[in-house]
């Protein structure tokens, strides 16, 4: 039984890296950071999705912190931006594993596909698409992405379009990709392995300003997510930390 550590109205599981990579063979997973969190608290069907989820796991040293406040720390943090990585490596002698890369713009999951599959020594990577801006609202297209995937001999699918955008299409139409056993929600993942974003130098990472180095990179994108939306969040932690907080969908 995995350990899972309550955050505001969502179960974090509380693994190592390791034991997940070990364990991952099916379901559906998801890994929060604090932006995740302060969505969860005011959209009811991207709270319901994760609550179908299979698995939750910390992506932020933030919330693995956070963890610690609450006299609960997780064991570790995973960020998905560099599990995706370990997870293509751990099964690179493991023919059974065929990967799909969804999401990132024209051309960058072909470019991670063939990075990938190069540091891999095989075809781990057996598909990859770039859905159109707005796709997930056209049934036509996703229907298309759909009979791409399944005529892809995948069994593995990582979207990577953004939260909760990603989530809310894996779950509804997880039903129409039977061949596919393990789909992993990874956010800019693909673009990391294409090599089209770096990962925050190691100074920030051990400060825990992962975050503030993205922000520095994209300040026009991402100043009203941090400095704006999501400081709420502490408030709601402060809440329960002294026993107020209140789901708000119950």
């Amino acid at each position: 039984m995995i350990p899972k550590i309550n955050i505001l109205n969502i179960n974090i599981q509380s693994l190592s890296k390791e034991d997940l990579l070990r364990k991952l063979h099916k379901g559906v997973l998801f890994t929060p950071n604090l932006d995740h969190m302060v969505k969860l608290q005011k959209d009811p069907n991207f709270y319901n999705v994760y609550q179908n989820s299979d698995w939750i796991i910390c992506d932020s040293k933030i919330l693995k912190l956070v963890s610690g406040f609450l006299g609960k720390p997780i064991k570790e943090a995973i960020p998905g931006s560099s599990f995706f990585a370990s997870y293509c490596d751990f099964h690179k002698n493991n023919p059974s594993i065929k990967i799909f890369l969804l999401g990132a713009a024209p051309g960058v999951g072909e470019k991670a596909m063939f990075r990938i599959n190069e540091k891999n020594g095989r075809e781990i990577i057996v598909g990859a698409h770039s859905p159109s801006y707005g796709f997930e609202k056209n049934e036509i297209e996703c229907q298309e992405i759909i009979r791409k995937i399944n005529n892809s001999n995948s069994n593995v699918l990582v979207v990577g379009v953004g939260a909760p955008k990603q989530e809310k299409w894996i779950m509804k139409y997880k039903n129409g990709l039977p061949n596919i056993d393990l789909f992993m929600a990874l956010g800019a993942t693909i673009d990391f392995e294409a090599g089209n974003i770096k990962r925050a130098p190691l100074f920030f990472q051990k400060l825990y300003l992962e975050w503030f180095y993205r922000f520095i990179k994209e300040p026009k994108r991402l100043w009203r997510r941090y400095f704006i939306e999501d400081p709420i969040f502490f408030y709601h932690l402060f809440m329960q930390k002294l026993g107020l907080y209140r789901d708000p969908f119950y």
